[in-house]
């Protein structure tokens, strides 16, 4: 499957939503081998995984969504990105600058535990999982 392709499942999933922005961030979870397209296999090992995988799994999956640039860690800017293309599907209006700061600022903070400014999947995954609030917000979006 094409970016193309995979553009159009996500307008039917979401009709009434902005979804343009979020593309290319799900598309990622699916591209394991960043390769630009999504065969079968990555289809249903992902699909499979979120479905009916272990809490870990599923996490580790939904990192790769955050981790823009796929260098297995996850920046401050890359997390206010995605959490602005993520509130754009919340909210159609002009997303609020200092809710979209605030809440990726606190996110951040809650997932860089070693305070190395960049986050890994361990990192990530630990934070989702304890009750820290914005991490676990935010990966169930």
């Amino acid at each position: 499957m094409k970016p193309k392709d995979f553009r159009e499942i996500m307008s039917s999933a979401l009709p009434k939503k902005d979804a343009r922005k979020m593309e290319k961030h799900v598309f990622r979870i699916y591209d394991t081998n960043n390769d630009g397209y999504v065969d079968f296999v990555e289809f249903m090992v992902v699909f499979f995984i979120l479905s009916d995988g272990s809490s870990e799994d599923v996490l580790s999956k939904i990192f790769r969504l955050f981790d823009v640039n796929s260098d297995g860690t996850i920046t401050k800017e890359e997390l206010t990105r995605l959490v602005k293309d993520m509130y754009g599907l919340l909210k159609k209006d002009d997303p609020n600058v200092n809710a979209i700061d605030f809440i990726a600022k606190s996110a951040f903070n809650e997932m860089d535990s070693v305070m190395d400014a960049k986050v890994t999947t361990a990192e990530f995954i630990t934070a989702c999982m304890g009750e820290e609030g914005f991490s676990k917000m935010l990966a169930n979006k």
